[in-house]
């Protein structure tokens, strides 16, 4: 059992992220640090496909994407959840933007957080203040 409730898993692919101990901490006091607890928190890392499947299914958005994120808390300022992120969406994404692989499934992994702790993405003054959280706590990670 982890020190944190903080799971991984691959759905369809073959991944294996590096750092778990010291990913698990970084989230862990992202959490703690928005005044939130943790109660479980599970990373599936998949294809682009099997995303895109959960997103017509779940949210009828016909797009391919990089993260879908789904809160599953009851209660108010806990952390429940569970984060697909698309592997291929990320690689893709990380030469397009021109920064490591690491740096954007990095980003991506904090995003999804930041969802669970109520920021958003939907206009563009939330987007602006989500970049800058992400920017924030990428910043704290030391590894």
């Amino acid at each position: 059992m982890p020190l944190y409730p903080i799971h991984f898993f691959s759905e369809d692919i073959v991944f294996t992220l590096k750092h778990k101990l010291l990913i698990r901490s970084w989230i862990a006091q992202t959490i703690k640090s928005e005044d939130y607890t943790l109660g479980e928190l599970n990373f599936i890392f998949c294809s682009d496909d099997y995303l895109l499947k959960i997103n017509q299914e779940f949210l009828n958005h016909n797009t391919y994407t990089d993260i879908v994120t789904f809160d599953n808390s009851e209660t108010p300022k806990n952390i429940i959840g569970d984060i697909f992120i698309s592997i291929e969406r990320v690689r893709e994404n990380a030469l397009k933007f021109r920064v490591s692989q690491r740096d954007e499934l990095h980003r991506v992994i904090i995003h999804g957080t930041l969802h669970l702790l109520g920021y958003t993405d939907k206009n563009k003054k939330s987007k602006t203040l989500m970049t800058l959280k992400e920017d924030e706590y990428l910043a704290k990670r030391s590894f």
